[in-house]
């Protein structure tokens, strides 16, 4: 992808940005239910409850209210949490690592279960392998991330405990980390019992996220395969006698990789969404739990924070599964 595809794609990712804010700000505002007066009790005041609305801006028009907010925003400030009292910027850059953590280690085992199951059915195909692989994919793909995640708690946490249920790791732990990304830190330090014991809180939710996406991965990796593996060059390589597994790994994958990557960076994206619930479940201190908090409180600031995260993050991985594709595809480098 060329430098001007790529500045392209940068202003259109600002103007996407900046219209993702003025639809979530607009909705949070004509939505019914005042938060201020959720946050204050029913036994505040009218002089206590105008204090607070100034404070937070808002007794003003819509118009000053976005105004405010933008300037805030322009300068990195994305007001105070009503509920927790906080920095909404600050308390981001708190949970988002952890949620960042967690999606990044369900795409890996997504791409290796997928490509696995994808592999296999390849090899199996018009054999009775492939009915038995096909059917165990659909099966990952029928059940949802959540449904997964209450048959995990059952197994693994209620019948043979051997996974923590909830938290990022135990609270036993103390440790002094320099980042809030405490699985890369703590194996990059040599942590290993740290690392280990974040990876079994990780577990569950991981394998949860992963199973579906590795379902769709598979589908679609399975079907470039097989048309890659019809192709000419694979059927000289096949004549100078190469076994079907070579010819998978070598000379098909190659090709169907593209395809797939575009796809799976946009199947991540509902992943990253997809936190929201699985965060919830096993109480892990993300920004999908975090988010819930904030709808339940009526939390505008927070909200709109999240939001905004939640969209920067879209917009940037897609982004980079553009450039990832391009890179793999030599016709896209120049559009």
């Amino acid at each position: 992808m060329s430098l001007g595809a790529v500045l392209r794609r940068l202003a259109t990712a600002a103007v996407t940005l900046f219209g993702v804010a003025v639809v979530v700000f607009v909705l949070l505002r004509v939505a019914p239910g005042d938060p201020i007066a959720m946050m204050i009790g029913p036994g505040a005041s009218e002089a206590d409850i105008a204090a607070l609305r100034a404070r937070y801006g808002l007794d003003q028009g819509l118009l000053a209210q976005f105004g405010i907010w933008l300037q805030g925003l322009v300068v990195g400030d994305l007001g105070t949490s009503i509920s927790l009292r906080s920095d909404v910027l600050g308390l981001l850059g708190q949970r988002l690592p952890a949620t960042l953590e967690l999606a990044g280690a369900a795409l890996v085992v997504a791409l290796l279960v997928g490509g696995a199951i994808a592999i296999l059915g390849t090899l199996a195909r018009r054999s009775p392998g492939e009915a038995v692989v096909d059917g165990a994919n659909g099966l990952l793909l029928a059940v949802p991330d959540f449904i997964w995640a209450l048959a995990f708690v059952l197994i693994f946490a209620v019948f043979i405990p051997v996974f923590p249920l909830t938290g990022r790791m135990d609270p036993t732990i103390d440790v002094d980390f320099a980042t809030r990304f405490f699985l890369v830190e703590s194996l990059l330090r040599g942590e290993v019992a740290v690392f280990a014991n974040i990876v079994s809180h990780m577990t569950m939710p991981v394998l949860a996220l992963a199973l579906p996406l590795a379902a769709i991965v598979a589908r679609v990796l399975k079907g470039a395969l097989i048309e890659a593996m019809g192709q000419d060059y694979v059927l000289l390589a096949r004549l100078k006698g190469k076994s079907e597994l070579r010819l998978v790994l070598q000379e098909a994958l190659r090709n169907a990789l593209p395809a797939t990557l575009a796809l799976t960076g946009v199947q991540f994206t509902f992943l990253v969404g997809g936190t929201v619930i699985i965060e919830r479940i096993f109480a892990y201190p993300g920004i999908g739990n975090m988010a819930i908090d904030a709808v339940i409180n009526r939390d505008l600031p927070l909200i709109q924070g999240i939001v905004l995260a939640f969209g920067a993050l879209f917009i940037a991985i897609n982004l980079a599964v553009d450039l990832a594709v391009a890179a793999l595809n030599p016709r896209l480098r120049h559009g």
